[in-house]
């Protein structure tokens, strides 16, 4: 079968850093984190104190206040992040004239769980038949994939990978692969979450996941010997994908090609990652092989980063065995120290920052990293961003169960 070339033609993004692509890009070259205080919910009981929110997004203002009723905010970040995509990739794709040969691959690890919780509670006051009427197809977390599809008129594969952490890099994969075997000409994909709710915070509280910091400055801290958890960050990252013959044809400003992707399993632990980080060196490996380049070629790594232990050892563990001696010259960040984990929507987010570190010829910094760890002993670009020109970059997604997706970004 004829392997397609695969190229991005719109980028969107809302997250704790920014409402939009450019305003969190501006954050990103400035070195600015958006961890703070949870300001959804009363933490007065909690050990978590911080967050990575969403501020001053007006969804009401753009899709009107019926759809923000009838969708979990989870759905509501998706689609603000779908529209500054599809708006930038200039798709003229509607329900009035419906495609077909495009579709969506969208993750969300969890759906809408702060609604669950919100119905439960007026459940046990009201009635259980007494709960919102949209309760169900406002919290399954394909909804999100599913009111993009609807949104745009997009007929071809509509689908929704959930694969923890992994998600969003699973949904661009597995987008890519489509549009690259023929299946699909557009995709629209990335990964969305939001999970800032008490059940959520509580739950990866109760098993030591998270960052217990007061210092918002030192509590999404990735490769740093200090680190004690994940901060739990929220939002969304989508990309337009088509084939380079359907982008050129329609005279599509073409950001980057995507190259590579390679998924596997630990098949070690619910939680933990292998600490050898043979899971995400072999998925690392298959990236590789599909983008059909050597590992030398890698300029720079996003990497999973989640600023725990496991993690971010394991996680340097597979890289050194990747790249060998290349591993002591590439450059690796985690943009998490900065929007703080956004789960199934973090791969979405990292390969929207990955496109524009490639458009910009930037590399990301590690916000906040300063007390080296013998067992993180690569280069994680502290402090401030670099300028360079990068040809091919790497993102890592590494997920409970062991999910494991890997994906490879080109310069076009």
């Amino acid at each position: 079968m004829e392997k397609r070339r695969v190229v991005v033609t719109g980028i969107g993004t809302v997250n704790p850093i920014g409402n939009n692509a450019e305003d969190s890009w501006k954050a990103i070259e400035e070195g600015r984190h958006g961890i703070g205080e949870i300001s959804r919910f009363d933490t007065t009981d909690y050990t978590v104190k911080l967050a990575g929110e969403v501020k001053g997004l007006n969804f009401a203002e753009k899709f009107g206040k019926k759809e923000e009723r009838t969708s979990d905010l989870f759905t509501q970040y998706a689609l603000y992040a779908a529209e500054e995509a599809y708006l930038m990739s200039g798709l003229s794709v509607s329900k009035e004239a419906p495609d077909e040969r495009a579709g969506v691959i969208l993750s969300s690890g969890i759906g809408g769980i702060g609604l669950t919780e919100r119905e439960h509670d007026r459940g046990l006051e009201k009635g259980f038949e007494r709960i919102n009427p949209h309760y169900i197809p406002m919290t399954i977390a394909n909804m999100a994939a599913a009111s993009i599809a609807i949104r745009y008129g997009l007929k071809g594969m509509c689908s929704c990978p959930v694969t923890a952490c992994a998600g969003g890099s699973n949904a661009i994969g597995d987008a890519f692969h489509r549009i690259r075997d023929g299946y699909e000409d557009v995709m629209l994909c990335g990964g969305t979450e939001s999970t800032i709710t008490p059940v959520a915070v509580g739950g990866f509280a109760s098993m030591r996941a998270l960052s217990h910091a007061t210092d918002p400055d030192r509590a999404s801290i990735p490769f740093d010997a200090e680190r004690s958890g994940f901060v739990m960050g929220e939002g969304a990252g989508v990309l337009v994908l088509e084939s380079e013959e359907h982008a050129k044809k329609r005279g599509a400003k073409i950001l980057a090609e995507i190259v590579g992707y390679g998924a596997n399993c630990d098949a070690y632990h619910v939680t933990a990652p292998d600490p050898e980080g043979e899971g995400g060196k072999r998925c690392m490996e298959l990236a590789i092989e599909d983008a059909g380049i050597s590992a030398n070629d890698i300029d720079y790594i996003n990497a999973h980063g989640t600023s725990t232990h496991l993690n971010d050892a394991g996680e340097t563990k597979a890289i050194k065995k990747v790249f060998g001696d290349h591993a002591k010259e590439l450059k690796v960040s985690s943009t998490k120290s900065m929007t703080g984990h956004l789960l199934g929507g973090a791969g979405g987010v990292e390969a929207v920052f990955c496109v524009q570190a490639i458009g910009h010829g930037f590399i990301p910094p590690t916000v906040n990293y300063k007390v080296p760890d013998p067992e993180c002993d690569l280069d994680y670009v502290p402090g401030k961003g670099i300028k360079a020109d990068l040809k091919y970059v790497l993102s890592n997604s590494l997920g409970f169960g062991g999910h494991n997706a890997c994906l490879i970004f080109a310069k076009y």
